[in-house]
């Protein structure tokens, strides 16, 4: 049985929606943290499908408007009953209420894993108590305050599955944007004249695609997927083509070991990683959310 504290905690975050491609795994997240805490109130900007535990409650920001947000945000915070704030990527949450939050002496925290060092990062540091991050490249931002914490991937969700027989297609997961390099991706299975998948949506796409058509090149765009159908691809993969230069650890590497899927990569920073897909216990052990949530807990309660 999970330990739970008696810390009430309130989450901020972009959206609370299982379906949602890009943010859906934000919601076993909430869940993990539901069966630490005694009570979870969540603030998102947009709410869809979700199913969560009974001592959770989702309050979505309704006005279209910063300013409104900012004022729904502060009513939000001053009516709900928390002892501690846990901010999920959004510095623009901690530059509207973390000066109420620190006047009504509550403990802050944020998790972020991005290259971009901003002013509204910037101000974050200086007000928060604690700052976790994926790995040592996620966060960009000298701090005294920054905590390596592991990716948290739910593997008790991206497991292999032994029953599904392996295709002779790749993949390449993550947004269609410039800095995830699938354009590396489709030039490496034209070469080899192979077929290509790709999971995501984003503003590259119809270059994308005219790059594969100019290089007659097999390339199946998938737009964005669910966990699940993610997962899917994972376990039925030859292998996952990464070529991101973010410069930080992808957790679709992370996602795609635990599932049993091999990784072609030329990042030098993910060589200590079982690439070959033998091992997806390593992911359990040094990344999973289910260490992960307890850690952030009992370090928020400190």
């Amino acid at each position: 049985m999970d330990a739970v504290t008696y810390m009430r905690l309130l989450i901020c975050t972009q959206a609370v929606d299982r379906r949602d491609p890009t943010l859906g795994f934000f919601h076993r997240w909430i869940e993990e943290f539901s069966k630490h805490c005694e009570q979870v109130e969540v603030i998102c900007l947009r709410k869809g499908d979700y199913g969560l535990p009974v001592n959770v409650h989702v309050h979505a920001l309704r006005s279209k408007n910063k300013i409104g947000r900012a004022l729904e945000l502060i009513r939000l915070s001053m009516s709900l009953e928390y002892d501690t704030v846990f901010v999920h990527m959004n510095p623009e949450y901690l530059v509207a209420a973390v000066w109420l939050w620190k006047l009504l002496g509550k403990k802050v925290a944020l998790w972020y894993t991005h290259k971009s060092v901003d002013l509204k990062l910037r101000i974050a540091e200086k007000f928060v108590d604690s700052i976790f991050t994926a790995s040592s490249e996620s966060f960009r931002l000298p701090s005294k305050k920054v905590r390596v914490m592991g990716h948290g991937i739910d593997t008790d969700f991206f497991t292999p599955d032994p029953r599904v027989v392996r295709g002779s297609f790749a993949l390449s997961v993550g947004r269609l944007t410039k800095s995830k390099r699938h354009d590396l991706a489709i030039l490496s299975v034209a070469d080899a004249g192979r077929e290509l998948r790709i999971a995501g949506e984003g503003s590259e796409r119809a270059h994308l695609e005219s790059l594969a058509q100019e290089l007659t090149a097999r390339v199946q765009f998938l737009g964005g997927l669910t966990q699940a159908q993610l997962r899917d691809e994972y376990r039925k993969a030859a292998y996952l083509v990464h070529a991101s230069e973010t410069g930080s650890l992808d957790k679709v590497v992370l996602e795609a070991l635990a599932c049993g899927l091999p990784v072609r990569t030329n990042d030098p920073n993910l060589a200590q990683l079982p690439l070959d897909g033998s091992d997806p216990a390593y992911i359990r052990e040094h990344h999973s959310l289910q260490k992960l949530i307890p850690a952030i807990v009992e370090a928020l309660t400190v």
